[in-house]
């Protein structure tokens, strides 16, 4: 399809400038009543005027435009509430199916304290130390997912593994001898 002339699209952008300007406030007061938070307002919004550029053949040229616009953003939150409903209920569904289908894993001891052990890791740390081991991924391929060069993971991750290992080792002295703690400095 060949494009429009200049003229003729210049006058259209200059149409829903025009459409917009005069009634985004109105259009924006009526959806954020209807909406339970700003970024949902905000793409209500977006695609009630997306609406009126497609069809700004459709909008009338009088004080219509106003209530055109209305009936445009009420069809688009109706479409955005219906959004809402089916993700609510696929998130109970989901939920219900985890709650009958899964299991928490029992520890034994030796897997509570390597559990332990994990979980007192910085988060960045447990992120490398499971894309590694859980995902199997390799030093390159972790440093995609991570936005940094393969020797930094390589790096990290062997810091990741010592921290690992000392805090295992400081677990099973814990789990050993329940009284005395261990700090870096050695026993207290």
């Amino acid at each position: 399809m060949p494009s429009p002339p200049i003229a003729a699209r210049d006058e259209r952008q200059r149409r829903f400038e025009e459409v917009y300007l005069a009634h985004r406030s109105s259009i924006l007061g009526y959806v954020l009543r209807r909406t339970d938070n700003p970024d949902d307002a905000a793409d209500v919004i977006a695609e009630t005027f997306l609406t009126a550029w497609r069809r700004l053949e459709d909008v009338p040229c009088d004080a219509g435009a106003r209530l055109w616009l209305y009936g445009v953003a009420r069809r688009v939150l109706a479409n955005h509430h219906r959004g809402v409903r089916r993700r609510s209920a696929l998130t109970e569904r989901l939920r219900a199916d985890l709650a009958t289908g899964y299991r928490p894993p029992e520890f034994d001891s030796g897997q509570a304290q390597i559990a332990e052990a994990f979980l007192r890791l910085p988060p960045a740390e447990r992120e490398l130390l499971t894309l590694s081991a859980w995902e199997g991924l390799d030093y390159g391929q972790i440093a995609v997912v991570l936005g940094c060069s393969r020797n930094a993971v390589r790096l990290r991750l062997f810091r990741a593994r010592k921290r690992f290992a000392g805090e295992l080792a400081s677990c099973q002295t814990r789990s050993a001898h329940p009284g005395v703690h261990v700090t870096n400095g050695g026993l207290a």
